[in-house]
């Protein structure tokens, strides 16, 4: 009997590593802006990216789903994608501002934790296409991405402080707001593409391997617009045709 309880309160060794292995890239994220190297704290946290969206799919592949998983991959992500992108943009520019500074941080901080709460509680009612408002790991790539940037690129512009300031709190609020993102889970790699589909996809890559963290950091800031443009046009359309 006693062998049979520790059997069922066990958990699936693999998909955890991974999510393990994310919640690592995250501290180290936080553990590296402490000193101060700035670019390589960015480049952790889209490693945790990368991880954190292996240990879903590997879980699915396995049939290792669980409720802890689901726990942990939660926490996971609000240390990575919540607690790290927040101080490691405090650290290298928003401590200039002061107490502007520090409330940026944390109110990008409190929108990540609020925008996962509100996805676990969504969680089977949800439109699988859709994201209600900007995913954490999207939110944490664009406030990563102008650290990587411009670290890796020695930019050089004016009251770049007051411009982390404003993506920051961009980020922040997305993640809470009710303006959809595409969810690229109805993307399905069986199935047939275009020709040109698989040239645009071989120009990306090269693109990718050129320059990642520019790259990266565009397609994002892409991403992070397209909700609002979509919802933008969606209500063009019905004022339009109500004229």
């Amino acid at each position: 009997m006693l062998k049979g309880n520790m059997r069922r309160s066990g958990i699936y060794l693999l998909p955890n590593l991974f999510t393990l292995a994310a919640l690592f890239a995250g501290f180290y994220a936080v553990v590296r802006a402490m000193d101060e190297s700035f670019e390589a704290a960015a480049v952790a946290i889209f490693i945790a990216m990368i991880l954190d969206g292996l240990d879903g799919r590997v879980a699915r592949m396995t049939r290792t789903q669980s409720a802890f998983g689901a726990e942990f991959d939660s926490l996971s992500d609000m240390v990575s994608f919540g607690v790290a992108p927040a101080l490691v943009v405090y650290e290298w520019q928003l401590r200039s501002l002061g107490k502007f500074g520090w409330m940026a941080a944390f109110v990008y901080c409190a929108c990540a934790a609020m925008r996962l709460a509100r996805f676990n509680t969504m969680v089977g009612t949800a439109d699988k296409r859709w994201f209600v408002g900007l995913a954490s790991p999207a939110a944490a790539a664009l406030v990563a991405g102008l650290v990587w940037v411009s670290m890796s690129y020695e930019l050089s512009v004016p009251h770049m402080n007051w411009m982390a300031w404003g993506l920051t709190v961009f980020a922040g609020l997305s993640m809470v707001g009710t303006v959809r993102f595409w969810s690229f889970k109805e993307l399905h790699l069986r199935r047939q593409i275009p020709f040109y589909a698989l040239l645009a996809l071989v120009l990306g890559l090269l693109l990718l391997v050129a320059s990642p963290p520019l790259v990266l950091f565009l397609f994002f800031v892409g991403y992070s617009l397209s909700g609002y443009i979509m919802a933008v046009t969606g209500i063009t359309r019905r004022l339009a045709g109500k004229l």
